[in-house]
């Protein structure tokens, strides 16, 4: 499996596919981050075309297993981000 891409690798990327410099795309990829992590953590959802859609999801109170020890433990209800990868990319993937 290849490593993933850093940030740094990314806004090189970015600033090649843009035609701009890499302060700019870095600009960019930051504000993109903000407005997504601002929406989903609002409650909203972001669908990025061609990617997929980032959303929150809320688990409810459960029983988990301590693995360690094999006790049961009550855990409360808490939020997830999730993502629905777009079948468009799904297709490019798989051939």
């Amino acid at each position: 499996m290849a490593k993933p891409m850093t940030k740094t690798q990314l806004v090189a990327a970015l600033a090649e596919e843009m035609g701009s410099d890499k302060k700019t795309a870095g600009t960019a990829l930051d504000s993109i981050i903000s407005v997504i992590t601002r929406e989903v953590s609002g409650g909203g959802a972001v669908t990025l075309p061609g990617v997929g859609k980032i959303y929150c999801r809320e688990r409810p109170e459960r029983m988990v297993r301590n693995p360690a020890t094999g006790e049961q433990i009550k855990k409360d209800a808490d939020k997830v981000v999730k993502m629905t990868i777009a079948k468009a990319l799904k297709d490019s993937v798989n051939g």
